[in-house]
């Protein structure tokens, strides 16, 4: 392992804003708003305060903040922060992030989870955080081989925690770092002691009287379930089986990098108008940034294409069941992509122990809502004590 800090060449910066000024940009129909991708008045919007007034090197500086390192598992690169708390019995703590996210993802969480004593909370929910880019993503880079689904991510998460001294640990994560907390609970249970999680998909069973028992709240659910994968699963499938493709345009076009990930944050957070209804937009444009400066656009959508070819059920790659000997506490944020049910998760998940439901939030749940998210996790992991 070895120290890393991040040091963007001026030079990148400045091809960004080259690139950003020769924006050769479509046309529209007009009024059709979200409904047909993210409208071009709010990205030339986005993209002027982008290119005029967005600082990366700030947020250079506050992701430097924390002590981050490089290391090489299984023939991949993999970036963490490794950010120990001041307190000696603290929880070792290992959070994964998703698709169009990173570590600048929890920058809102490290100081609270790992110090609580500072934050005003109890020294005794203190953790010792693990934060890894996935491989393929940010600051582990692209991935020179085939083969990363989620079983091996989590693999090398066990192996980094291990290298790391912990042996015993917690796992928390949403969107993709859901599938590989759970995968970690399945890989190494001899050391995870608990899994949290902030999204969950539970799949409608075979048994139609599971279907008739429900109330209209998780009908509403299933209906908006049924939507999603009607209507909001299109950038999955080109990631899942055309990544090369797709990975010309967003790693040549800033913009284009910019609207396949803003749409997400619009879609899938607590917003009505725009993003930043939910989400800080200079924290937005940090992740954009760490996919653009990194040119981890197309690396990254290679875990869809590994998940799907290398697991080819689609259902049990999201939706379990996961027989952990460990258990898994679920918190449920309302305006997540999606909107899971308590009976079914109850099906795939026999460890189940804590479901909480909160009354604002989305996918984004660490930089959405981070008090509740941090007092869900503390809350679980005072049952494993």
């Amino acid at each position: 392992m070895r120290p890393f800090r991040i040091e963007i060449p001026q030079a990148d910066l400045d091809d960004l804003h080259r690139r950003i000024d020769a924006t050769r940009w479509p046309d529209e129909i007009p009024g059709a708003g979200w409904e047909r991708g993210i409208p071009l008045d709010y990205l030339k919007e986005l993209t002027h305060y982008w290119r005029n007034r967005y600082d990366w090197r700030a947020a250079e500086r506050q992701l430097n903040a924390f002590p981050q390192f490089l290391t090489e598992i299984d023939g991949a690169q993999v970036h963490f922060l490794h950010v120990r708390s001041p307190e000696p019995d603290a929880t070792p703590l290992v959070l994964t992030h998703g698709w169009p996210g990173s570590v600048a993802e929890f920058l809102d969480v490290i100081g609270p989870l790992s110090d609580p004593r500072a934050h005003g909370g109890d020294p005794a929910d203190a953790f010792h955080v693990v934060v890894p880019s996935i491989p393929g993503y940010g600051f582990s880079g692209p991935t020179r081989q085939a083969g990363w689904d989620v079983r091996r991510v989590a693999r090398a998460w066990a192996e980094l925690m291990s290298r790391l001294g912990y042996e015993r640990y917690v796992a928390q994560g949403g969107d993709w770092g859901k599938a590989i907390s759970l995968e970690l609970g399945l890989a190494d249970p001899e050391h995870v002691a608990g899994v949290h999680l902030n999204m969950l998909v539970t799949f409608p069973p075979d048994d139609p009287a599971a279907l008739a028992s429900l109330g209209e709240a998780d009908m509403a659910r299933m209906a908006h379930g049924g939507h999603f994968a009607d209507d909001g699963m299109g950038w999955a499938r080109i990631q899942s089986t055309r990544p090369q493709t797709l990975a010309y345009g967003l790693t040549d076009s800033p913009v284009g990098q910019l609207a396949w990930i803003a749409e997400k944050y619009k879609e899938w957070t607590d917003s009505e108008k725009a993003p930043e209804d939910a989400v800080d937009r200079d924290r937005l444009l940090t992740q954009v940034m760490i996919y653009w400066l990194t040119a981890t656009a197309g690396s990254s959508a290679q875990l869809y294409y590994e998940s799907t070819h290398l697991t080819p059920d689609f259902v049990r790659t999201w939706g379990g069941p996961w027989p952990l000997q460990m258990p898994v506490g679920v918190a449920v944020f309302p305006a997540d992509a999606t909107r899971p049910v308590r009976a079914f998760a109850e099906r795939i998940l026999p460890t189940l122990t804590r479901w909480t439901e909160f009354e604002r939030g989305g996918h984004f749940a660490a930089m959405e809502q981070p008090e509740q998210l941090t007092g869900d996790i503390r809350a679980f992991v005072r049952t494993l004590r």
